[in-house]
């Protein structure tokens, strides 16, 4: 199983970023999927999860900004990230979850995944 991710990068206040992740050796049909970050000096929190029925759910600190959206023919996932604010600067990780059989069963801010990617960095200034 591998996750990659791509997209991040440095935005002023206000921006907008898309992160996607792409992944191999699995099929997103059958996972939970989400994105997490881990800010310099603060613990990994997710941000965004959705199943295989293409619900979705996020953190508060995101509701309204953010759009997660998955493409299980290309095994890709998505991250539309709008009206960025200096305080979402993080590492964004993107991670699945294999245990609900492609639905997920947890608190958004904390869910745990099976696997995550490396990781992509998301920098706004103000």
């Amino acid at each position: 199983v591998q996750l990659v991710e791509s997209g991040g990068g440095s935005v002023q206040a206000g921006g907008s970023l898309t992160l996607s992740c792409v992944a191999s050796g699995f099929s997103y049909s059958r996972y939970c999927m989400g994105w997490l970050r881990q800010a310099p000096g603060k613990e990994r929190e997710g941000v965004a999860v959705t199943d295989s029925d293409g619900r979705t759910h996020y953190a508060d600190s995101v509701k309204g900004r953010f759009t997660i959206s998955q493409d299980n023919a290309n095994n890709a996932l998505y991250l539309q990230m709008n009206s960025l604010k200096p305080e979402d600067t993080a590492m964004y990780y993107c991670g699945a979850d294999s245990t609900g059989a492609g639905y997920c069963f947890g608190t958004v801010e904390s869910y745990e995944y099976n696997y995550s990617g490396q990781g992509i960095q998301v920098t706004v200034s103000s």
